[in-house]
C-alpha cells in the first residue's frame, strides 16, 4: 500500500471510530434540543478524526503533540462538564458522553498508528456498553448485596493471596502445591459462580429443560433433587421431562470436566473427548426420546433451584481441603496398590465430588501416571457421580418413577466405559 493510500486508510478508520461512538450518542440524545446536547455524531466523527491527526503527525513534529494534543482536549471536555453543570442549575450530571469523547479522541489516534481493527473493535464494545444502559442497570438492581460481597471477598483473597503462596510441592511425595491448589479453588468457584448468576437471573420462569441446562453448571446434584420433588407430585407419564431435566443437568458435569481438563492438562482432551462425548450424546438421545413421549404441558414448568452461592470463603476453603486430601490420597493409592488404587479412589471420590477428582488426576497425568489411566479414572468418576444422582432421584421419586432413568444412565455408563476401553 502506498504512503498516500495508507495515511486515508488511517484516517478513515480513526474517522469510522467516531462515527460509530457518535452514532449511538446521537441516537441516545436525539429527543434533546440541538444546544442541549454535549456532542453528537457530527462532533464524535470530528474528535476521532482529531485523534487521528495528531497521532499522524508523531512522525514529524515527535510524540509530545499527541500528549499536549490529548491533555487540552480534555480540558476543554472539563470546561464543557463545568458550564453544563452551571447552566443546568444540577450537581448530579454524569459523565458518560465526556468520557465517552476521551475514548473516541484515543481510539482515533490509536487506529492513525496502525491498530485500525482493534480500535474499531474497542469502538463497538464501547458502543454496546453504551446502548446497554438500561439493561446493565436493570441487572445490577437484580443482584443481592450478598452476592457482591461474597465475590469481593474471594476476589481479593486470590488476588492478593495467589501471587504470594509457593508454588512448589509440600507433604508426602510433594503432592501439596499451595499455588497450585488456590488456583483450581478459583476456578471450580468461578464456574460455579457463572451457573449460581445464571439460574438466578437468567433462568427464572425459563421452563424446565432450559432451568437444568443453567442450573447444571452450578450444580447438577441440586436440579437433580428439585426435579425429583417436581417428579413425585406428577403422574409417571409428566414425570417424563423431569427425568429429562435430570439427564440434562448431568449432562452438564461432563462439559465442566472439558473444560477443568483444557485449564489443567490440554493435551488429555484428545484421549478425553471420545468417552464424554459419547455419554453426552447418548444423553441427548435419551433427553429427546423422553421430551417427545413426555406431557408437552410439563414442559414449561418452573422448578425452583436451591443454589448455595459458592463464592463463600468456608465453601473454597472445604473444597481445597477435599482437593488436598485426594491430591495425596491418589499420590499414595498409586505408589501402595498402582493403577487399580487410582481407580478405586476415582469410584469413591466421585460419590461425593467429580472436580476435585478429576483436576487432580489432570495434574498428575503430567508426570504420575499415564494419560490413559487418568482418562479412565475420570470417567469412572464421573459415572460414580452420575449413579448416585440417579439412586437421589429414585430415593425422592420413588424407583415406579424411576424406572426410565435408571436403565438409560446404565446405558450411557456402558457407552462411557466401552468408549474408554477401545478408543483411549
Amino acid at each position: 500500500m502506498s504512503p498516500e493510500l495508507d495515511i486515508v486508510w488511517k484516517l478513515l478508520s480513526a474517522l469510522g471510530v467516531g462515527l460509530l461512538i457518535g452514532t449511538e450518542r446521537g441516537w441516545y440524545g436525539r429527543k434533546e434540543d440541538e444546544g442541549d446536547r454535549v456532542a453528537g455524531i457530527r462532533t464524535f466523527s470530528l474528535v476521532g478524526l482529531l485523534g487521528g491527526i495528531c497521532a499522524s503527525l508523531i512522525p514529524y513534529a515527535g510524540e509530545w503533540i499527541l500528549g499536549v494534543a490529548f491533555i487540552s482536549f480534555t480540558a476543554l471536555v472539563i470546561a464543557s462538564y463545568a458550564f453544563e453543570i452551571k447552566i443546568q442549575g444540577n450537581d448530579d450530571v454524569g459523565i458518560t458522553t465526556e468520557v465517552a469523547l476521551l475514548l473516541t479522541f484515543s481510539l482515533g489516534a490509536w487506529a492513525a498508528l496502525g491498530f485500525q481493527m482493534e480500535a474499531l473493535g474497542s469502538a463497538v464494545a464501547v458502543i454496546a456498553l453504551l446502548s446497554l444502559k438500561p439493561v446493565l442497570h436493570d441487572w445490577l438492581k437484580k443482584i443481592d448485596v450478598e452476592v457482591i460481597y461474597a465475590g469481593i471477598k474471594l476476589l481479593v483473597i486470590s488476588v492478593i493471596m495467589l501471587p504470594l503462596l509457593p508454588n512448589q510441592g509440600y507433604g508426602p511425595w510433594e503432592t501439596l502445591n499451595p499455588y497450585w491448589i488456590w488456583w483450581m479453588v478459583v476456578l471450580i468457584s468461578g464456574l460455579s459462580f457463572l451457573g449460581f448468576i445464571l439460574v438466578k437471573y437468567a433462568g427464572e420462569g425459563k421452563g424446565t429443560l432450559l432451568t437444568a441446562v443453567i442450573g447444571g453448571l452450578a450444580s447438577s446434584t441440586a436440579v437433580t433433587v428439585s426435579l425429583a420433588q417436581f417428579a413425585k407430585q406428577k403422574t409417571d407419564n409428566t414425570a417424563k421431562i423431569f427425568i429429562a431435566g435430570v439427564l440434562v443437568a448431568s449432562s452438564m458435569m461432563f462439559i465442566r470436566v472439558i473444560i477443568e481438563v483444557a485449564v489443567v492438562h490440554p493435551e488429555m482432551l484428545h484421549p478425553l473427548w471420545i468417552p464424554l462425548a459419547v455419554m453426552l450424546l447418548l444423553s441427548f438421545v435419551c433427553v429427546f426420546w423422553l421430551w417427545k413421549r413426555s406431557d408437552k404441558t410439563e414442559e414449561n414448568e418452573n422448578p425452583s433451584l436451591d443454589l448455595g452461592n459458592p463464592l463463600q470463603l468456608p465453601t473454597a476453603l472445604k473444597f481445597g481441603a477435599l482437593l488436598a486430601v485426594i491430591l495425596v490420597l491418589a499420590t499414595a493409592l498409586k505408589e501402595w496398590f498402582g493403577d487399580e488404587g487410582i481407580y478405586l479412589l476415582a469410584l469413591l471420590s466421585g460419590l461425593m465430588d467429580v472436580d476435585a477428582i478429576t483436576l487432580s488426576l489432570s495434574e498428575m497425568a503430567k508426570t504420575e501416571i499415564t494419560t490413559a489411566v487418568a482418562t479412565l479414572g475420570i470417567v469412572i468418576a464421573v459415572i460414580s457421580n452420575t449413579l448416585v444422582k440417579a439412586g437421589l432421584f429414585i430415593y425422592l421419586a420413588g424407583l415406579k418413577k424411576s424406572t426410565e432413568l435408571l436403565w438409560m444412565i446404565l446405558i450411557i455408563s456402558a457407552g462411557g466405559i466401552v468408549s474408554v476401553w477401545f478408543f483411549v
